[in-house]
């Protein structure tokens, strides 16, 4: 558990992000808090991962313009203060969200 604690220490010092949070189970714990009062981006961020990061089938699903898309996913790593482009962060976010209801 403390080399754990400590690789996630270093990986939030080094990209400047907040310290990740560990539940009881040890796995890491990314909060959807920060998007749940802005609905079109828990849809918008739901189905980017659902389609692996794909702009264009994102705005597809969703009926929007990919820029549309970009600035939504942008705002919410925004407010998430998480770089959506690791994908361990993506990984953390598809649990986070698929447990809401």
């Amino acid at each position: 558990a403390d080399a754990q604690a400590g690789r996630a220490l270093d990986r939030a010092v080094a990209r400047g992000g907040a310290v990740a949070h560990h539940r009881p189970d040890g796995a890491a714990a990314l909060s959807p808090a920060p998007l749940l009062d802005h609905p079109a981006l828990v849809e918008t961020v739901r189905t980017w991962l659902s389609v692996h990061g794909n702009w264009e089938g994102t705005a597809s699903a969703l009926g929007v313009h990919r820029n549309t898309v970009r600035q939504r996913i942008a705002r919410c790593a925004a407010l998430l203060d998480a770089d959506l482009d690791d994908p361990d962060v993506r990984m953390e976010l598809w649990f986070a969200l698929r447990d809401l209801v």
